[in-house]
C-alpha cells in the first residue's frame, strides 16, 4: 500500500470526518481512520463533547472500533490516517494498539492556534514527579503489589 492515490484517499476520509463533527457539533474538528491491508477497519471523529468522554478523541475512539471489529487488542499491522498530529494520550494508545504507521494533517501547532494545545503535557512530561502541576502520590504499594503477584503467578494472563 505504498501508493500516494491511496493513502491520500484514507487521508481525505478522515479530514471530511474532522469537518463532519464541526458541521454537525459531534466534537472537536478531528477524524481517524483505520486501514489493514487497503480496507478500512474503522473511522470516527471526536466525540468529546457529544459523549462527555474527554477521551473520545478521534484516534482513540477509531482503535476501540477497530480492536471490536478485529476481536484483538494488537492492530500490528495497520494504519492510521489522522486530520492532525496526535495528541500524547492519542500517540500513546497509538504506540499501545502497535499500529504500524501514523499518516497526518494538521500539526500540533496548527491545532494549537485554534485552542488544542497540548504543550503543557509535554512540558509536565519532561518535568521530576514532585515538580508537575497535578499532585502525585504513591499509597499502599504493598497491598497494590499483590495484584502483580498474582498477575506473574496467574495461567490464564494473556501478556501484552
Amino acid at each position: 500500500m505504498e501508493n500516494s492515490a491511496q493513502h491520500e484517499k484514507f487521508m481525505r476520509i478522515a479530514i471530511e470526518l474532522s469537518e463532519k463533527n464541526v458541521q454537525e457539533n459531534i466534537g472537536g474538528p478531528f477524524g481517524a481512520v483505520i486501514v489493514k491491508d487497503g480496507q478500512i477497519i474503522a473511522q470516527s471523529g471526536n466525540k468529546v463533547t457529544s459523549t462527555n468522554d474527554p477521551t473520545a478523541h478521534a484516534e482513540v475512539s477509531a482503535i476501540r472500533l477497530a480492536c471490536t471489529a478485529l476481536n484483538t487488542f494488537d492492530l500490528s499491522g495497520c494504519v492510521v490516517y489522522t486530520s492532525c498530529e496526535p495528541c500524547p494520550m492519542c500517540l500513546s494508545a497509538i504506540y499501545w494498539a502497535r499500529i504500524s504507521t501514523i499518516y497526518y494533517g494538521n500539526t500540533k501547532a496548527d491545532a494549537g492556534h485554534i485552542g488544542f494545545d497540548d504543550q503543557f503535557i509535554y512540558d509536565e512530561l519532561d518535568k521530576p514527579m514532585e515538580k508537575r502541576s497535578l499532585p502525585v502520590h504513591q499509597l499502599m504499594r504493598d497491598e497494590a503489589a499483590q495484584a502483580f503477584r498474582l498477575w506473574e503467578q496467574s495461567e490464564m494472563r494473556t501478556d501484552y
